[in-house]
């Protein structure tokens, strides 16, 4: 296989199964509260209102980039929508987060190390892959 769309279809997966799990940990408020080291965390119905709501959207997001992975080349733009607003987006809402005490930084650094991974991972993708014509 091509190394331009191996390195394309590697983000695509990668994105996509992260993405998955994030869903999850989005669903069950229990997983939520363990990986993000919450003692006595009681969500109310407003949780659980947007919580099912961005998950429906990380759901949305997962089969977008596996729907991105059936035409690497043509749909790699995704990747780039996925860095900016996608991944920007999560870490600004993480530092405020940070900011009202809500979670630890020590707590969102690996969580931050991984969007960085996603954030290089994504972008080396996407540059490598620029001007292939299919």
């Amino acid at each position: 296989m091509d190394k331009k769309i191996r390195w394309l279809r590697v983000s695509y997966r990668t994105g996509a199964i992260i993405d998955a799990l994030a869903a999850v940990q989005m669903l069950s408020p229990n997983i939520f509260a363990v990986t993000n080291n919450l003692n006595n965390f009681q969500p109310a119905a407003e949780y659980h209102y947007a919580m099912g709501m961005g998950a429906s959207l990380m759901i949305g997001w997962t089969v977008l980039l596996l729907w991105a992975d059936r035409k690497p080349f043509e749909r790699k733009g995704v990747l780039g929508i996925t860095i900016i607003p996608v991944i920007f987006g999560l870490i600004l809402n993480e530092i405020a987060a940070v900011q009202s005490q809500f979670i630890s930084a020590g707590t969102m650094l690996p969580i931050w190390i991984c969007q960085a991974f996603l954030v290089l991972l994504f972008g080396y993708s996407y540059f490598n892959a620029r001007g292939k014509s299919v």
